[in-house]
């Protein structure tokens, strides 16, 4: 065998090879956009919700009207922030503005639900009961798409971090890390969120 055939042989193992990484990290950053798509569906849910809670409690809440207007407020800013961050998840901006306002839309709810605490008839009606539970039951789904969430993302910059993809990938169109979905009261969204009757 020449020598010519040698390098060609190498040649083509090295284009496979570069070949390879460059379909594995369309694969992972398929798969870590994917599991963005699945938190936009619950988050997408979740604000649809709760303009549902809060008109079943206007009613009940006239006075409350600072707490309403707060948590309408804060659902609106989330879900401004949400489509910023689906359009390209690798936007740090984007997806920092997105975990905060959906820690402030957090917080909104959690301070409704202690004013709702101290209305009985609300607690009793079934519309609330009803949107609660399937508020509570989105909080669920969104922490653990988030999870997957996050564990994709780890598993593409891993892979796009480690030799030699780091030093191809940025010819391929890999050349940034893609980020994390964190909220800043992370801590409080692990626990599911407490709403009692």
């Amino acid at each position: 065998m020449s020598i010519g055939w040698i390098i060609i042989i190498i040649a083509v193992l090295a284009l496979v090879y570069l070949i390879s990484i460059y379909n594995k990290l369309v694969r992972l950053k398929n798969q870590f956009q994917n599991a963005f798509a699945q938190i936009e569906v619950q988050l997408k849910r979740r604000h649809d919700l709760i303009p549902n809670l809060v008109n079943t409690a206007k009613a009940y809440l006239a006075h409350e009207s600072e707490t309403l207007e707060a948590v309408v407020q804060a659902r609106n800013q989330a879900a401004e922030a949400l489509p910023k961050a689906a359009k390209d998840p690798t936007n740090t901006q984007a997806m920092e503005q997105l975990g905060g306002a959906e820690s402030a839309l957090t917080g909104a709810m959690g301070r409704l639900n202690v004013v709702m605490e101290a209305y009985p008839d609300l607690k009793a009606n079934t519309n609330m009961m009803q949107l609660s539970e399937e508020l509570t039951s989105t909080e669920n789904r969104v922490a653990f798409s988030r999870q997957a969430y996050n564990d994709s993302v780890m598993t593409y910059n891993s892979y796009r971090q480690s030799f030699p993809p780091v030093a191809v990938a940025p010819f391929f169109g890999h050349g940034s890390d893609a980020n994390l979905l964190e909220f800043e009261d992370s801590a409080e969204i692990q626990a599911a969120p407490k709403v009692e009757f």
